[in-house]
């Protein structure tokens, strides 16, 4: 237990052009979240029940979230024909100066939230097929967007056009930017989302990290397949398997 007060830092705030209760939903709805949480994979539903239903807490009423044993919460904010959506964490007040630190919990919550706004924002009602790929790069230290070849980014909703190491020639636009990750449309997905993450490195990643999430739309059977084999050929290559744990903590 700390004496210290408690202070809240807004770790991600986003506008979504929908009424509130139409984005509580999406944060109440199984099967809505199964939609923009996380990435496709055989454990997701039980990561979904756990988190948000087993140690959600929601007050209706507020339109707020909390989760048990986690300092963070979802507000859900009305203005009329859009909302506004923040994921807060409620932390000891401290002098330390957070900023540009690494740290798996704050940036998977900032790029959850964002793949929410894509899915309110673009796909409502629609079923995404999504990718996941990354590790500790086996060599050259490039993570993140740097990892594709994509060190210089355009500003948030601003056009974008690149030939991919994995052989993808796609464009779209800028959909959001961060300090440790970056959002980009991808027309050739469907109006897809690639979400790429860097972790820099440090005594337990010396070589860093890097998560990309490919979220797609639409694709037939054939051309996610096809997808799939060019990066995980590519992913294979480049990089060690290792997920985040944990025990690894910020950098």
């Amino acid at each position: 237990m700390t004496d210290k007060p408690m202070q809240d830092r807004v770790l991600v705030e986003v506008t979504v052009p929908a009424p509130a209760d139409a984005v509580w939903a999406a944060l109440r709805d199984k099967d809505q979240i199964m939609q923009w949480f996380g990435w496709d994979a055989d454990t997701l539903s039980g990561e979904v029940d756990f988190i948000f239903f087993q140690y959600g807490r929601a007050d209706d009423a507020r339109r707020v979230l909390d989760f048990e044993g986690v300092p963070d919460r979802y507000e859900v904010e009305d203005r009329g024909d859009h909302s506004i959506v923040r994921l807060i964490r409620s932390a000891p007040a401290a002098g330390d100066d957070w900023t540009g630190v690494f740290e798996d919990m704050t940036e998977g919550w900032i790029a959850f939230t964002e793949q929410l706004r894509f899915m309110m924002t673009r796909h409502l009602g629609q079923t995404r097929r999504t990718l996941y790929f990354g590790g500790e790069p086996k060599s050259e230290a490039l993570n993140g967007a740097a990892a594709l070849g994509l060190t210089e980014v355009p500003a948030v909703g601003e056009p974008w056009t690149a030939t991919l190491p994995t052989g993808d020639r796609v464009s779209g636009e800028v959909w959001h930017l961060g300090r440790h990750q970056v959002g980009l449309t991808v027309r050739e997905w469907g109006d897809g989302l690639l979400l790429a993450m860097g972790r820099p490195p440090n005594d337990t990643w010396p070589r860093g990290g890097t998560q990309l999430t490919l979220t797609t739309y639409g694709l037939d059977d054939a051309s996610f397949d096809e997808l799939r084999a060019r990066w995980t050929a590519w992913s294979d290559a480049r990089f060690d398997k290792r997920d985040p744990s944990p025990e690894d903590g910020c950098v």
